[in-house]
């Protein structure tokens, strides 16, 4: 058998030269059987195929491209959409809801939810049926909480908006809730609270202790993960009575992309006015309107670092520290310049390749990771909420150079209200807008910034405002905010093998001097 192919195959190449070899003889130019030139004259690519259809194209009126249209039902909840051409779509419910509303309730309910979430509903018997239903409008689903915000979103093809919106409100409002779920989300909450304890990148427990320290058991400094003392305690009738006070109407938005604005107010006023959920209809009673109040302070975890990441090449043994100061709400108008502030110290791991769009020529780049090969790590971090806001910097190096470590950072600080370069400011200016830019291009992050802003402050700035007021930082700007910020006491979150730490009061003196350097200590002995 395999004998006769070899022999065909020698037939076939030999027909084919005799035939080239034939068109050669006969003068006929060489050209390839499959081509289609002949078919088609040679027409330049400014000019329309002669038989092909004119395309037509989307066009927009004025602003209805970018605008974002807000309106609010009769119970309270609003309604925001976002124009996107395209097949598909994402709808979601954002909620006022999350960890700095527990101090009333045992911290964790808002972990306990997010796990709980597209679990059997009064119209769906289990998860494996909602998922099904999703998937014949090519959908998928997603929960997710932070310290002030809870979010349901879906993503599916635009012609199942319907189904959507009533499976959001369905997930929302009436949820089962049963034994077995509840059993399950225990589970799962122990497991990822193993997780976050061995895992070699450390900064969402990091995260976690600088809250902790900044906000001293108030609002966004409760626990955002479930304590483990907590897990056995928090059953329906706990989550029921937190799902009376804050998953209300009025601390709803309903946030879809994609999605002609009107269809989805009928869907909203379909499903999500007039439900009855499956807590009752009681008045919100309990509701916690506190203010955060920033304390600062230290919170450290002594722990072994040597075993984190095991292997033919484990990671070094690291100690991680992270220093945070009080910025502002993002409400403020000074949070712009903070966002840029933020964006110029930069930074990242001592292994990270790239160019400027990188943030190779940030502050803590050039300043600390090219002048100190010991540093594995220096990155800033923004976080900020509708009250407060937090800006802190995380570094990581080996155990026995804690204290210079600390003292690098400390004096960054203290450079951040000093002179800045017009060119490293400008920079700086144009990554954040480039950031911005490039993230909105993507349908689940407008779906997320149209949520937030609608649910903080009843409306939205379309990214051009937002270019407009990255452009008009100006230094002064830059130097007034740092100036402002130093002048509050530190938070400090320590994590590792902390025997050289400084002290927090050193800390806070060093953050208060001009060049940043810790009280020299004096020996009789090493």
């Amino acid at each position: 058998m395999a004998a006769l192919v070899v022999a065909t195959a020698r037939l076939l190449l030999r027909g084919s030269g005799s035939w080239r070899r034939a068109r050669l003889r006969s003068g006929a130019p060489p050209h390839r059987p499959f081509s289609s030139g002949a078919a088609y004259p040679n027409i330049p690519l400014s000019s329309p195929l002669p038989g092909v259809p004119e395309p037509v194209f989307a066009t927009v009126d004025g602003q209805e491209k970018f605008e974002t249209r807000v309106t609010t039902l009769d119970n309270g909840l609003r309604v925001a959409s976002q124009n996107k051409f395209g097949q598909f779509c994402t709808v979601g419910i954002l909620i006022n809801s999350g960890s700095r509303y527990e101090a009333k309730y045992l911290s964790g309910i808002a972990h306990f939810l997010e796990k709980l979430a597209f679990s059997s509903t009064d119209r769906f018997n289990s998860k494996d049926e909602i998922l099904l239903t999703l998937e014949k409008h090519g959908g998928i689903c997603d929960c997710q909480t932070s310290r002030d915000t809870t979010m349901y979103a879906v993503s599916a093809d635009s012609k199942g908006l319907d189904t959507v919106v009533g499976l959001l409100a369905d997930v929302v409002l009436h949820p089962r809730l049963t034994d077995e779920e509840i059993e399950m989300t225990r589970m799962a909450v122990q497991f990822e609270l193993e997780d976050l304890d061995m895992r070699p990148d450390p900064e969402p427990l990091l995260t976690e202790m600088i809250h902790e320290a900044a906000y001293r058991e108030n609002t966004v400094g409760l626990h955002r993960f479930c304590p483990t003392e907590n897990i056995a305690k928090i059953d329906r009738e706990v989550l029921h009575s937190y799902l009376r006070n804050y998953y209300t109407p009025d601390r709803m938005v309903l946030a879809g992309v994609g999605v002609e604005h009107e269809h989805l107010v009928e869907c909203a006023r379909k499903y999500l006015l007039g439900t009855r959920p499956t807590w009752g209809c009681e008045r919100a009673v309990d509701v916690d309107r506190s203010v955060a109040q920033y304390t600062g302070g230290v919170v450290k975890l002594e722990r072994d670092m040597s075993n984190v990441s095991l292997g033919p090449a484990p990671f070094p043994e690291l100690t991680h520290i992270m220093i945070g100061l009080e910025s502002c709400s993002f409400l403020e108008e000074d949070f712009i310049p903070f966002a840029v502030l933020n964006m110029m110290m930069g930074g990242g791991g001592s292994f990270s390749a790239g160019g400027p769009g990188k943030g190779m020529f940030t502050r803590l780049y050039l300043n600390v990771l090219n002048r100190h090969h010991w540093m594995y790590n220096a990155t800033s971090y923004h976080h900020s909420y509708e009250d407060t806001g937090l800006l802190c910097v995380h570094a990581s190096a080996d155990p026995r150079q804690v204290r210079e470590m600390v003292e690098i950072l400390t004096k960054e600080f203290i450079l951040m209200a000093g002179t800045v370069d017009v060119v490293e400011l400008e920079r700086a200016k144009t990554q954040l807008m480039s950031m911005l830019m490039m993230n909105l291009e993507s349908r689940p992050v407008i779906f997320e910034d149209v949520g937030r802003q609608v649910l903080a402050t009843r409306s939205r700035k379309l990214p051009h405002e937002l270019c407009a007021l990255i452009r008009s930082v100006k230094p002064e700007d830059i130097r007034r905010v740092a100036s402002q910020m130093l002048r509050r006491k530190p938070a400090v979150a320590a994590l590792g093998d902390l025997s050289d730490l400084p002290a927090y009061e050193h800390i806070q003196a060093a953050l208060s001097s001009r060049d940043g350097r810790l009280p020299r200590i004096y020996r009789l002995f090493r």
